[in-house]
C-alpha cells in the first residue's frame, strides 16, 4: 500500500525524463510519455484530497473542548458531559447542534455519557437507548421545575460509521443558564 503512496510523484518525473529524451521533434513514444505525467498528476492531486478529506473528517470525530466561549455548531458525537445545547433538534437522528456557554440560555446540557466497548455488536436501537438510559437522572426538584431525561443513543447507521458513545440531556421547558452539573442552573420556581 506504502509503494502507491509516491507513485504518482514518480510517474511524473519519468513522463518528463521521457520528454526530455525523446526531444521536440520525436513522435515515438512521445504519447506515453505525456500521459505518463498526466496520470501521475491526476493521482497525486486525488492523494492530496484524500488527505485533506481525512484530516477535516477526523477533526468531526474529537470531542469539542468544555471551554466553549461563544456559540458553536458542533457534531453530537463531539459532545461530552458538561456541554451546553442551545436549541434541541426535532426528534430523530442527530446531526449536528449548537453548543453554548452555560451561562448563556440554552435548552439542555449533556450530564452523562455511555460508551459502549468499540467491538461491541450492534445491540438494537431499544437496547441501545435503555443501556443510556441508565445514566439519566432527574432530581425531584428538577421534575417539579419540567426537567426531563433525554437520551442520545448511537443508531444503526452511527453504529455502523464508529459511533459508540450515548449522551444523556437533561431539558428544560424553557431556556435557563447555568448548569445542571454544579448546580449554578436558574430553574423556574
Amino acid at each position: 500500500m506504502t509503494a502507491l503512496l509516491g507513485i504518482g510523484v514518480v510517474g511524473i518525473g519519468l513522463g518528463i525524463a521521457a520528454l526530455r529524451r525523446i526531444g521536440r521533434g520525436a513522435s515515438r513514444g512521445r504519447g506515453l510519455a505525456i500521459a505518463g505525467v498526466v496520470i501521475g498528476a491526476a493521482w497525486t492531486l486525488a492523494q492530496v484530497v484524500l488527505v485533506v478529506l481525512a484530516v477535516q473528517l477526523a477533526g468531526l470525530a474529537q470531542p469539542l473542548g468544555l471551554d466553549v466561549a461563544e456559540p458553536v455548531d458542533a457534531r453530537a458525537r463531539q459532545l461530552v458531559t458538561g456541554h451546553c445545547v442551545g436549541a434541541l433538534p426535532p426528534d430523530g437522528e442527530i446531526d449536528v447542534v449548537q453548543v453554548v456557554p452555560c451561562g448563556e440560555p440554552h435548552a439542555a446540557q449533556v450530564v452523562s455519557e455511555y460508551r459502549f466497548a468499540a467491538d461491541a455488536r450492534w445491540p438494537g436501537q431499544v437496547a441501545a437507548d435503555r443501556r443510556v438510559a441508565v445514566g439519566c437522572e432527574v432530581t425531584d426538584a428538577e421534575a417539579d421545575a419540567g426537567v426531563t431525561a433525554l437520551v442520545w443513543a448511537p443508531t444503526e447507521d452511527s453504529w455502523a460509521r464508529g459511533d459508540r458513545t450515548g449522551l444523556c440531556l437533561l431539558r428544560t421547558p424553557d431556556p435557563v443558564t447555568g448548569s445542571f452539573l454544579d448546580g449554578t442552573v436558574d430553574l423556574p420556581r
